[in-house]
């Protein structure tokens, strides 16, 4: 009994024998790995929910440290903007 594991899209599956075939994979594969590795906003996304997902879960566990980071956040880049309108205006 053969268990069959999913093959991700930028690998190329095992058995293949007909050259023909196996070029094809390799070069679909290719193709795959070249567009994961160029697509910057999927990238983006992709890493943006993750950070969505960390961030949800610490509010959840921790809803005043949550409250914490939020005000610390805020005032940080309000002393940024502030800092830069005042470099701007001298």
């Amino acid at each position: 009994m053969s268990i069959e594991s999913p093959v991700p899209r930028t690998a190329v599956p095992l058995g293949i024998t007909d050259p023909v075939e196996s070029a094809r994979a390799e070069l679909k594969a290719a193709l795959s790995a070249i567009e994961e590795k160029i697509n910057v906003p999927k990238r983006v996304a992709r890493k943006t929910d993750e950070a969505v997902t960390a961030v949800r879960s610490f509010a959840r566990t921790n809803p005043t440290g949550a409250k914490a980071a939020a005000v610390g956040l805020a005032a940080a880049v309000g002393l940024v903007v502030w800092g830069i309108v005042r470099l701007y205006t001298r």
